[in-house]
């Protein structure tokens, strides 16, 4: 994987405020690989051997959390973030307006 892009992403996902979550398909198109979604997914599954990312606020387009990663919903709990009552995040009130 291109180290560059890596930190690319990743420097996005740091950006995305306390309190706010961003979609795969966001992060792609800040970084200019709009159609690169699951490249997305990818890099943050490896986030941990580039360093500490806030990769728990993101997200996929409906607001459904990571598969593999439990801790992911308290840590959005604690910032704040609202959950609608299927479990997914209110993508309508907590999206990073980016």
């Amino acid at each position: 994987m291109d180290e560059r892009l890596v930190y690319e992403i990743l420097s996005a996902v740091a950006e995305i405020p306390r309190g706010r979550v961003a979609s795969y398909g966001q992060i792609a198109r800040l970084v200019g690989r709009e159609r690169n979604a699951r490249l997305v997914g990818r890099v943050l599954s490896l986030a941990g051997f580039y360093g500490s990312y806030t990769c728990h606020r993101v997200v996929n387009g409906a607001g459904r959390l990571a598969p593999h990663f439990p801790e992911q919903r308290e840590r959005l709990l604690a910032e704040g973030v609202g959950f609608r009552p299927n479990g997914c995040v209110d993508m309508a009130r907590f999206q990073w307006d980016c």
